[in-house]
């Protein structure tokens, strides 16, 4: 059975009306998810994350100042595309909270799970909120199965079309991580070379403004997919970004759901033939909500199939 976790504060999370990365995201994530076809879903209530959780990949600095920048009311700007409102810090630790009870719940039982939740993660680096990302919720749970379940190899496999360049920051040095992103070139936050090797353990394969499901495809099924194998990860994370969708406003990629569903169904098989199948995704971008909620609802199917 699929986890899915969620909070009811990720939605109180409000950068404004003309942000982007808004409550209406999840809203059709959710909306897309509440149909009989996920009714076998299992569906879960997130926690928050710890102090401890947080610390194992962002400073404490950067962790009392999130906490402490939430204000009574209206926005802070935090950079120029990130913002917080009044729920904005409770949002967080629920959304990191989400990634590591679902490493935590996978670990102990087996399975698949997909967290619902925002603000997105993998633009957050250890000492600073960007790209409208406060805590990298996905780095947070590598690094929980690595201090906590004391697994030595986690892969995380991210998508989404901006580059994740907090969670390459904060892994660089780190060869227990493998780190394996596609993403649109040049793009914000103009980081993913192919030259950005870390330890050997960073794999950036950029794409070009244009490209879709043949060139998409032909990078994961000759390069990246290959490369995580060789790994042979105890555990499969996956930045699960949607905004690669030939209707995203922010990038120009020419993916469809379509494509979502085939690398889910193949990062599966990695999980499968590793990891005892145990996977866990964790929602990025994703910025059209037709598109997002398709695209969700595609990965969602590959996974629980």
């Amino acid at each position: 059975m699929l986890r899915l976790y969620t909070h009811a504060s990720c939605l109180q999370h409000d950068p404004g009306p003309d942000q982007p990365e808004s409550p209406a995201r999840l809203r059709a994530v959710l909306q897309a998810l509440d149909h009989d076809r996920f009714a076998a879903l299992d569906r879960i209530e997130a926690p928050r994350a710890t102090r401890e959780q947080l610390l194992r990949v962002h400073t404490p600095e950067h962790v009392d100042r999130i906490l402490a920048a939430t204000p009574e009311n209206g926005t802070v700007r935090l950079d120029e595309d990130t913002l917080m409102s009044p729920g904005s810090a409770e949002a967080a630790l629920h959304a990191a909270g989400a990634a590591v009870a679902a490493v935590d719940a996978v670990l102990a039982a087996g399975g698949q799970a997909f967290c619902a939740v925002r603000p997105p993660g993998h633009h957050a680096t250890p000492d600073r909120a960007m790209g409208f990302c406060l805590f990298n919720n996905v780095a947070v749970a590598a690094a929980h199965a690595i201090a906590v379940h004391g697994l030595k190899r986690v892969a995380i496999a991210d998508f989404d079309v901006h580059h994740g360049n907090g969670t390459q920051d904060i892994f660089d040095k780190e060869s227990r991580v493998l780190f394996i992103s596609s993403h649109q070139m040049p793009l914000y936050p103009d980081s993913g070379r192919e030259d950005e090797r870390g330890v050997g353990n960073i794999v950036n394969a950029p794409l070009s403004p244009g490209d879709g499901s043949y060139e998409f495809r032909e990078l994961w099924e000759g390069a990246l997919l290959p490369r995580i194998h060789a790994f042979r990860p105890q555990l499969l994370l996956v930045s699960a970004g949607f905004d690669a969708h030939r209707n995203d406003p922010l990038a120009d990629l020419r993916l469809g759901s379509e494509d979502y569903a085939w690398i889910t169904g193949r990062l599966r098989d990695v999980a499968d033939a590793h990891a005892e199948g145990r996977l866990v995704s964790s929602l990025e971008g994703g910025y059209n909500l037709l598109a997002l909620a398709t695209s969700v609802a595609a990965h969602v199917t590959a996974l629980m199939e």
